[in-house]
């Protein structure tokens, strides 16, 4: 499920933004030979048909046996003509004998990219299932274990899981097209339709909803709430996981960026035993390098090249003791180190370098004197257990078959995406989107939504800082800013692989449905 996306920073033009993917094999139908001589005989395409497979299962979650009904199944989406344009694929887990369906919680979720699928977020344990990984080390080849996940949040809230137009198993169909779905706000629309049309055939139309995203599916739940608010759906809340939200960060020419990975890099010299004097507390040490990057690092590098030469080699020291790279190698590159650079640079004198999504991954490096490693071993570490292991449990447990190919990463979808988005309150469409402005328009509109940032310290795709920044600048009053929730991991991009964080975010999750429908239920806002 690897996604990937686009960020513009001052130091990287181009970001991917969560555990990148590798595609699944496809399988094909076995072709039918023809007559020698003979003409193909023109038949119309049969209409796409929506269908689905149930079955039935039971978890063990903090003690209690939950059983569910698991789905399988395409929705059709339709055009305002209501002629088909395409099928989306989801996996949909509900609570068998709950005694008042109104009142429980229905949630969405899916990952990013734009054009990844939903297979790695399906198999992270917050569904009854996961796939059995090694922490923060590599996992060898199959066979793979999938087992029961008792972090699951089924316990709370039932679940959908979302594969976008053009990933997994969705798939354009009818009179759809690529330019239908394969934009910021094009994207929002499907999904839109899509949660309206489950709500109806599922008779959920009074449960609370939820909205669950990672990576670019955060830039997705931060649009879609504004857009539900605007055809008539309320949102309860939502969680953004691993937050990208505004592609404006650390524009060209800008130092912001710089600001915003330096206590990533930090938690990361803290996790490999970097920093001369290391503390023995992450989270406050975390504390002490964000007030270093918005006060002494962000007023040095904004002077540009009139910073002084004392002052440079004394900001160099202190970085070294924040971020642990030597302070000669932190002169020579000005005070500006990209992730790239961190992620070479750090566990150089091993031969070493770290990972992208997840910084506690490491991989053997092919050269020393390169600025920039060769690959990502979150990605490649991680990737083909989570797409194998999805895919076994999808025909063997699920028991979805199909001879369609599954597409863990559409690149036609990702190198066609539109990234221009209209912006609530504009009339013209930005180059670039910064969603959280739609989040913050949502919020305003419905005092009762409650949104909760979750983050990896060791991520360095979407380094929480920027995630803090962005949350912190959409002009919400003080009422509508305690509405925000932020949560910490020991982990990376997908939060998830580290099974602490797991545990770690069940406990998280469950305060926050609680304290969110509790709030709705008293009738107050405050």
């Amino acid at each position: 499920m690897p996604t990937v996306i686009r960020r513009f920073t001052g130091h990287a033009a181009l970001a991917a933004a969560c555990c990148a993917l590798i595609l699944a094999s496809p399988v094909h139908a076995a072709p039918t030979e023809q007559a020698q001589g003979s003409k193909p005989a023109a038949t119309a395409a049969p209409p796409p048909k929506a269908r689905k497979v149930t079955t039935h299962g039971s978890v063990v979650i903090d003690g209690q046996t939950i059983r569910y009904t698991a789905t399988a199944g395409t929705i059709l989406l339709r055009n305002q003509k209501n002629q088909p344009t395409g099928l989306v694929f989801y996996v949909a887990y509900t609570r068998e004998g709950v005694r008042d369906p109104e009142s429980r919680p229905v949630t969405f979720l899916y990952n990013g990219g734009p054009g990844a699928s939903s297979n790695w977020l399906t198999m992270s344990g917050l569904g009854p299932y996961r796939v059995k990984l090694p922490n923060g080390a590599p996992t060898p080849p199959p066979p793979y274990s999938v087992v029961p996940s008792h972090a699951s949040i089924l316990d709370t809230t039932d679940l959908v899981f979302v594969d976008a137009m053009g990933t997994g198993f969705s798939h354009i169909a009818g009179e759809g097209n690529g330019k239908m779905f394969w934009g910021v706000d094009e994207d929002v629309h499907a999904f839109g339709q899509f949660i309206q049309r489950f709500i109806t055939q599922n008779d959920r139309w009074n449960s609370p909803l939820f909205l669950y995203g990672e990576s670019y599916g955060t830039t997705r739940s931060a649009a879609l709430v504004e857009y539900l608010q605007q055809q008539g759906v309320a949102v309860n809340g939502v969680i953004l996981q691993s937050s990208i939200l505004n592609y404006f960060d650390g524009s060209p020419g800008s130092d912001d960026g710089y600001v915003f990975d330096l206590p990533t890099f930090a938690a990361l010299a803290w996790y490999h035993d970097k920093l001369p004097n290391k503390p023995a507390s992450l989270s406050d040490f975390v504390a002490q390098a964000r007030q270093f990057a918005d006060g002494p690092y962000a007023q040095a590098l904004r002077q540009g090249d009139a910073l002084p030469k004392s002052q440079l080699d004394a900001l160099a020291q202190q970085l070294h003791q924040l971020i642990g790279l030597p302070s000669e190698y932190l002169e020579r590159a000005n005070l500006r180190v990209t992730g790239a650079e961190f992620r070479k640079e750090l566990m150089l004198p091993e031969r070493q370098h770290i990972g992208r999504y997840d910084g506690r991954y490491l991989a053997a490096d092919a050269s020393a004197i390169s600025s920039r490693p060769a690959f990502d071993p979150s990605n490649q570490q991680i990737s083909p257990a989570l797409n194998q292991g999805y895919l076994w449990y999808v025909h063997h447990v699920l028991k979805w078959t199909t001879n369609r190919a599954y597409v863990g990463l559409s690149f036609d979808a990702y190198k066609q995406w539109d990234w221009k988005h209209s912006a609530p309150g504009h009339s013209e469409k930005e180059q670039l989107p910064d969603v959280a402005a739609d989040l913050a328009a949502a919020m305003r509109q419905n005092p009762y939504l409650r949104v909760l940032s979750e983050n990896g310290y060791f991520d360095l795709a979407t380094p929480f800082h920027a995630t803090e920044y962005d949350l912190a600048h959409v002009n919400l009053n003080a009422t509508l800013r305690s509405h925000i929730q932020f949560a910490y991991f020991k982990s990376g991009h997908p939060i998830y692989v580290n099974p602490d964080s797991l545990d770690a975010m069940h406990g998280v999750l469950e305060n926050f449905y609680q304290s969110t429908l509790k709030t709705d239920r008293e009738g107050t806002a405050h």
